[in-house]
């Protein structure tokens, strides 16, 4: 069955379609507070643990090559499927793994089977939605990305409290279970005939190389990308920040995480309420320009210890706060400069997404000095980046209105 093009999404698809894009986050962020029972479980050093970590991450970031153009050829139902039975077989023998070496390469496949649903979500929704309604959809997902690393790691900790790092994974495969039956019973093929015809004149390779001589689709991709190595250069850099510069206890680091999280959210919120008015193009303008003004604000304050710790926390939950905004419009205006190719679209964001955000995060240990001048310093290097990116390259190679 194909689904219709609509105007507005039920809830119950916003509730799946949530869910799809909630694979990586859960994850990565319910396993978090068992990373040393897991070292000490396995007999592995903490190093060995970390990889298991890197092992999703490259497992997340590889997927999303394959399942984008492999949705435009045969749909986007089958690789969704797939990926999702792929994930949950790789949950569960990350829950038997008896030894290190197992768990980081079914951590890998479970990265693989992760992204199937992540990428192919958005195309399913710029196949079943108009340019504006798509970033206001995408502001809805973005609900789960700023909750799930909140809910995740406390509900991690619980199951801790009553159990072991085994049934972590059991947990994450009873959740691939549940989205599959949702997915299986839920979400029609919203591939269109002119996609399809589209993806079979073509190799994955040649889509590829058509959409990187698209000045437009770069700007967006390149926008969000940039923004989103901002996210992660915030990321890695908190925890030592915050506990190690500023002494905030190791107990309150989490909510200071999740307050910035929930800046995401209230973005996002004001984002879909926005675009009943203004278009994709001037609010992700306006939000870079506050983001990159921001950005100056948090340079300064870390420079002259201007405000203390809030001089620099208050100027970051702002700039966090746009990424609401950012990644919901960069998004649908990547996914409308070549709607039959949304797939391979989807695909090209999330690798090269994840891969600025990994240079990012490993970056900063190079230049951190125990202030918050070295992160400020690239997280708005970043920012500018992305507005160049999106005034230069995006909306300067528009011709007309989407």
């Amino acid at each position: 069955m194909h689904a219709p093009r609509a105007a507005h999404p039920s809830w119950r698809m916003i509730t799946l379609l949530g869910a799809m894009t909630a694979f990586g986050a859960i994850s990565i962020d319910m396993y978090l507070p068992a990373m040393p029972e897991i070292g000490r479980s396995l007999d592995a050093s903490a190093g060995d643990v970390q990889r298991s970590l890197s092992s999703l991450l490259a497992g997340l970031a590889i997927g999303q090559f394959i399942y984008g153009p492999m949705s435009d050829r045969i749909g986007r139902r089958p690789p969704i499927l797939g990926g999702i039975l792929l994930y949950i077989v790789a949950s569960a023998v990350c829950a038997l793994s008896s030894t290190i070496e197992v768990l980081i390469a079914a951590r890998f496949v479970q990265g693989l089977g992760a992204c199937a649903a992540l990428v192919v979500s958005r195309a399913f929704v710029r196949d079943s939605y108009d340019h504006q309604e798509t970033a206001r959809i995408l502001s809805l997902i973005m609900l789960v990305f700023g909750v799930v690393p909140i809910i995740a790691p406390l509900i991690g900790g619980l199951v801790l409290t009553f159990g072991d790092w085994h049934t972590i994974f059991w947990l994450l495969a009873g959740f691939g279970v549940i989205v599959w039956v949702a997915v299986f019973f839920g979400l029609p093929e919203s591939r269109s005939p002119e996609t399809a015809a589209k993806a079979r004149s073509e190799t994955p390779i040649r889509a590829y190389w058509e959409l990187l001589k698209s000045r437009v689709l770069l700007g967006y991709i390149l926008s969000g990308a940039f923004n989103g190595a901002c996210l992660f250069n915030y990321i890695a850099a908190s925890p030592d920040l915050l506990i190690g510069t500023y002494g905030v206890p190791a107990a309150h680091f989490g909510w200071i995480f999740g307050i910035n999280a929930i800046g995401m959210v209230i973005g996002s919120q004001v984002n879909r309420h926005l675009l009943l008015t203004y278009s994709t193009d001037r609010v992700a303008a306006v939000a870079t320009l506050l983001a990159l003004l921001w950005g100056i604000a948090m340079i300064v304050a870390a420079k002259t210890g201007l405000g203390g710790m809030w001089g620099v926390l208050v100027p970051l939950f702002l700039i966090m706060s746009t990424y609401g905004f950012m990644a919901s419009n960069t998004t649908a205006g990547a996914l409308s400069a070549d709607p039959h190719r949304a797939g391979s679209i989807s695909g090209l964001a999330g690798v090269l997404g994840f891969s600025f955000g990994a240079a990012a995060s490993a970056s900063i240990g190079f230049f951190y000095d125990g202030t918050a001048l070295p992160m400020a310093m690239s997280m708005t290097a970043a920012l500018a980046a992305s507005a160049l990116s999106l005034f230069l390259l995006a909306l300067r190679g528009r011709t007309r209105p989407v």
